[in-house]
């Protein structure tokens, strides 16, 4: 009898064992009591952390030179080494140089309001404009009376500038305009206003109001040359810097009633890197020459302020050979970049002068910069 309550006591024994293992497999392990031994879990490895990164703001101004020997022949072969900057007459460290060509970003202005001579000139040379710029050019096409108006966007289609130029009428004005029966003409002699850009003048300002007769009866032209070269700068502000921003100027130079003033205007273009190569079609030098005194005129203000140039003809071939020239000068102008250091404090505009070292040759450059126009990393 005892035998068999032993036996019966250690099956259930053992049936219980058996369930409590069962029961802990179905149950999460409980945590570790306090005062128990348990062997180490291993532990993740702390997340490396990564060096405070360090950022260097470099402020940097591009200027673009052109150098020309005696002859004012472009000299291309020149070094970093024969280069000197000089801001507020202190010497500065040439950090950038290059002597490659560059891709150009470029408005062609074109004054509309030329006497018919000149612009027959200029009409019958127009789709040479086109040959001066290549696959890796961007060009744009405004021209101007009283007001600019923009006939292309930038455009690399070179196709598609000399459609748009061979089809462009170049506005003209009799230099002589003769009153009518009533002594009032509105300025086109009682024969009606002329065509622009081949349609009649009927929309936007009364063309009466761009035309004024001198007690003489002659023709008293009113063209916002620099509110044209303000709007192409403005234009020009957005293109990459990678490029050589220009303004490509063909005018008679008249300039009156504008919005904006000249310091206005060559500010702004200075703080864009934009440069104005200007040709003007009112009297003719050597081609290829500058005239030697500069600075007559808002052509010439506007090339030498920005480092451009300004160039003379007249006639046709004249005009078709230097479409190319201004174009090859500006795509092979030097580049130089420099950190302004030991400039004068408090103020924002500083004077730039660039000199080689090689005797016999002349320097055109911007004659400036703008503090407040330096962008971080430029």
């Amino acid at each position: 009898m005892t035998r068999n309550i032993l036996l019966l006591g250690l099956a259930g024994f053992v049936a219980a064992a058996v369930a409590v293992g069962a029961l802990a497999q179905q149950q999460p392990a409980q945590p570790v009591q306090p005062g128990t031994v348990s062997s180490p879990q291993p532990q993740s490895a702390p997340a490396q952390q990564r060096p405070p990164t360090i950022t260097t703001v470099t402020r940097r101004v591009v200027v673009p030179v052109t150098v020309k020997d005696d002859r004012g022949q472009l000299v291309g072969d020149l070094a970093k080494s024969e280069f000197r900057i000089l801001v507020d007459n202190v010497e500065q460290k040439i950090l950038g140089f290059s002597a490659e060509a560059v891709p150009l970003s470029a408005v062609v202005v074109l004054d509309n309001d030329l006497n018919e001579r000149v612009a027959d000139q200029v009409q019958k040379s127009l789709t040479t404009v086109a040959a001066g710029f290549g696959p890796s050019d961007e060009v744009a096409l405004v021209t101007y009376e009283e007001f600019p108006t923009t006939v292309a966007d930038f455009s690399s289609n070179n196709d598609a500038l000399f459609t748009t130029l061979k089809r462009l009428q170049i506005g003209s004005h009799d230099q002589r305009v003769n009153a009518g029966p009533t002594g009032s003409t509105g300025g086109y002699g009682g024969a009606g206003p002329p065509p622009s850009n081949g349609a009649p003048i009927g929309s936007g300002p009364p063309p009466a109001a761009s035309v004024q007769l001198h007690g003489s009866g002659r023709y008293k032209k009113q063209t916002a040359l620099t509110d044209a070269v303000f709007a192409a700068g403005e234009m020009l502000k957005t293109r990459a810097r990678d490029r050589r921003k220009i303004i490509f100027l063909v005018s008679d130079g008249i300039n009156t009633n504008n919005e904006h003033s000249f310091d206005e205007t060559l500010r702004s273009l200075l703080m864009s890197d934009v440069s104005v190569f200007s040709i003007s079609v009112t009297r003719s030098l050597p081609v290829g020459k500058s005239l030697v005194q500069r600075g007559q005129s808002e052509l010439e203000k506007y090339a030498v302020g920005t480092g451009g140039d300004t160039f003379y003809a007249g006639r046709q071939p004249e005009l078709e050979r230097l479409y190319s020239a201004v174009t090859e000068q500006a795509r092979n102008e030097y580049t130089l970049t420099f950190s302004p250091e030991d400039v004068v404090k408090g103020k924002d505009y500083h004077p730039i002068e660039v000199r080689v070292r090689r005797p016999g040759l002349s320097v055109e450059t911007r004659q400036g910069y703008y503090e407040s126009g330096i962008a971080p990393g430029r």
